[in-house]
């Protein structure tokens, strides 16, 4: 039998938020590898939810104009509520990743102002030449945005065996209303996500740090 964990285990460890990108355009190839390897995750009833717009070349740089009028103009509208609060442990690797963050690229914790621009590189979209609008039938609820939530995972970890970086934006579906109109998607659709992709760079300080993972014992309740 071949042994399929190794290779899988990489890819888990290797993948990471890219923060900072080339200009280099990805193929159209390697996209649709991505995007056939993405399909391939389970759904409820095999429902599929899942569908994906994605720009490229100068429609990139018109939509990420797009995003930051918005942001100057418009209240947030998730399709989605945002958390209500991170209790417990969650605050803490929400915090420690930010602090990292910070930590990387020289911006001191007492520096809001610097910290606020770093916040509207999201809605730069990093610099990246491409983002992947994903979202779901809105009919099928949670269910529809949970079975999703397994695309974008498999989307991410087929972008980084392809050696392409990716980073995946809650903060860009705060404006939903207006990605529907941009990309005249129906109301039908849920906006749950953005993912900024492309070829990452590595010198940049914003890549050079991991996140950590919870240990074993926090997350794994074995009975019986």
């Amino acid at each position: 039998m071949t042994d399929l964990f190794a290779p899988l285990q990489m890819l888990l460890d290797t993948r990471h938020s890219c923060r900072a990108f080339r200009p280099d355009p990805v193929s159209e190839e390697v996209i649709e590898r991505i995007v056939i390897a993405a399909a391939r995750a389970p759904s409820w009833c095999n429902a599929q939810p899942w569908q994906v717009t994605v720009t490229r070349g100068a429609e990139t740089d018109r939509f990420r104009a797009a995003l930051l009028d918005a942001v100057a103009h418009e209240a947030p509208q998730p399709d989605l509520p945002w958390p209500e609060s991170y209790p417990g442990p969650h605050g803490v690797r929400r915090r420690a990743c930010g602090l990292q963050l910070y930590e990387a690229v020289g911006i001191a914790r007492s520096d809001r102002t610097a910290r606020a621009e770093q916040s509207m590189r999201n809605y730069h979209l990093f610099d990246a030449p491409h983002v992947a609008i994903i979202h779901s039938e809105a009919a099928l609820g949670p269910y529809g945005a949970m079975d999703t939530g397994g695309f974008v995972t498999v989307f991410m970890l087929a972008a980084t065996a392809l050696g392409v970086g990716s980073i995946a934006q809650a903060s860009v579906a705060a404006h939903a209303p207006m990605i529907r109109r941009h990309f005249d998607l129906p109301e039908s659709r849920l906006v749950l996500c953005a993912i900024s992709f492309g070829l990452p760079d590595p010198e940049h300080p914003a890549n050079r740090f991991r996140t950590d993972r919870a240990d074993l014992s926090e997350i794994y309740d074995p009975r019986g």
